[in-house]
């Protein structure tokens, strides 16, 4: 896995918590993902929506693409399309992933790194394998989150945020035997480089085999812990959470999670997983294919500024495909 790691032994530890005094989150639920086809016809796994949308407040989609081998041909990405109302975090374990948009950002996403697009008001992107993967074949493992963004910031000017896997702020549990990486927001007073609208909290843990990762955690935070690959518990019950799963949690100030000492082969570094929390936005939510507003009339307007060319233009040397976008307009 050539997301940044690092031996824990030398990294800035976590604080040990009390067992008998820390108001440990119980896990309220565990969610196996569902599978769904992607863009040009990729598979992805996605634990929510599906489940109560409250629960992952403000978060909206989990898409987990991989990890897969890909042959020769068979690596796909995304058409052209609209976003407006939300921001997309797409996080790159293994291979690579391009990115452009109609503002001009983009890059290469590749082995730890994150690419952080506000949509906000409203633009256009695409996102490919690299022509080498596609050409060649190849390991791909990613992930990409929507965190949705109140309604006061729901129009503000998008924005990119390119943060190397180098960028991240790297911990180690309290025992040193597990990495923790920070991506966005805070843990324990390390801040991760991904700059934020909503407050959030997005790490990436590796939890070696047999090893408690215990995690101090704002009350007013919601939590989610998701497995990447291999197997482990979570909360103080220990409830069971395999790959493809997502625990949610209850309140509490303190989250725990034990890797399952035998891992799969996958899973041989350890249990890897994330681990989410933000404060919930709790404002109505309307959603249609990629825009996420608060009202429908809102949704029409979007779909009437794309229509009209207000979300950008596509490069002249690209031919947009059809997108969620050209369907008809939502009914009352």
């Amino acid at each position: 896995m050539p997301a940044v790691t690092a031996d824990p032994l030398t990294l800035t530890r976590l604080p040990r918590l009390p067992q008998q005094d820390t108001a440990w989150r119980p896990v309220a639920k565990v969610v196996t993902a569902s599978k769904h086809l992607e863009g040009e016809g990729f598979q992805v796994r996605r634990p929510f929506p599906g489940m109560d949308l409250s629960l992952a407040d403000p978060f909206l989609l989990l898409d987990h693409m991989g990890a897969v081998e890909y042959a020769p041909g068979e690596a796909k990405g995304t058409p052209w399309h609209p976003h407006r109302g939300f921001e997309t975090v797409t996080y790159v374990i293994d291979g690579a992933f391009q990115h452009r948009d109609t503002t001009g950002g983009g890059g290469l996403i590749t082995d730890g790194a994150t690419q952080w697009m506000t949509a906000g008001s409203g633009l256009q992107h695409i996102e490919q394998p690299t022509p080498e993967l596609v050409a060649k074949g190849g390991l791909f493992h990613g992930v990409q989150l929507w965190v949705n963004l109140p309604r006061a910031q729901k129009r503000v000017p998008p924005r990119y945020q390119d943060i190397e896997s180098r960028d991240v702020a790297l911990l180690s549990s309290d025992d040193g035997s597990s990495v923790v990486r920070v991506i966005a927001g805070e843990l324990a007073g390390h801040r991760g480089p991904g700059i934020t609208y909503t407050p959030i909290t997005y790490l990436h843990a590796t939890v070696a085999p047999g090893a408690r990762l215990t995690l101090p955690w704002p009350r007013d935070f919601n939590a989610l812990v998701y497995a990447l690959s291999g197997r482990g518990q979570a909360g103080p019950d220990g409830r069971p959470v395999d790959e493809g799963q997502l625990a949610v949690f209850g309140a509490g100030d303190a989250l725990t999670v034990t890797a399952a000492g035998s891992q799969p082969l996958a899973g041989r570094n350890g249990w890897e997983i994330l681990v989410l929390g933000g404060l919930p936005i709790r404002e109505p939510i309307a959603r249609y294919g990629p825009f996420v507003m608060n009202t429908r009339q809102e949704i029409i307007e979007a779909f009437e500024d794309f229509q009209a060319g207000r979300m950008g233009t596509v490069p002249a040397e690209r031919v947009p495909h059809r997108s969620a976008a050209d369907e008809p307009l939502p009914r009352s």
